[in-house]
């Protein structure tokens, strides 16, 4: 198992927070923390970006992927607009989640509440190379449904 140094800060406000943690010896996801206040509402359909409270560094050649918590999509239908959030290693802003409730009933966000979980991956960067034409596949452009399901 690779590992590797990320450097985080936590905000001011947050310093009560735990850090991002495996909840397991064979997670491949850190639990990220609700920086809110007390509590906030999030209503049927609502979208709301909820700080987590810290600040990453990332080494270059890694990325941080945001990804929805299994427990609370299904329970509740709490999730990420944008599963996975991307976080580049050059980004030094506040780490938000962008959630939103597909479930029928309010949530509510408690601070402290573990709302995703955050898996650093190794990034490959592609060299793009335009050509005239496209190499034959079986599949070629079957799409969206085409095996049937």
């Amino acid at each position: 198992m690779k590992k590797i140094k990320v450097g985080i800060k936590k905000k001011e406000s947050a310093r009560d927070l735990p850090l991002p943690a495996y909840a397991t010896h064979g997670a491949s996801g850190m639990d990220l923390y609700a920086d809110v206040d007390s509590e906030v509402t999030l209503l049927p359909g609502q979208i709301k970006l909820i700080s987590c409270g810290i600040y990453l560094s990332i080494p270059e050649g890694f990325e941080a992927e945001v990804r929805p918590r299994s427990g609370l999509a299904l329970k509740h239908g709490i999730t990420l607009v944008n599963a996975p959030g991307t976080i580049d290693s050059d980004y030094r802003g506040l780490v938000g989640l962008i959630m939103t409730n597909l479930g029928k009933i309010p949530f509510v966000i408690k601070r402290g509440a573990r709302l995703a979980q955050l898996v650093i991956k190794e990034v490959i960067k592609a060299e793009l190379a335009e050509v005239e034409e496209l190499d034959e596949t079986v599949r070629s452009q079957g799409g969206f449904g085409h095996t049937g399901v």
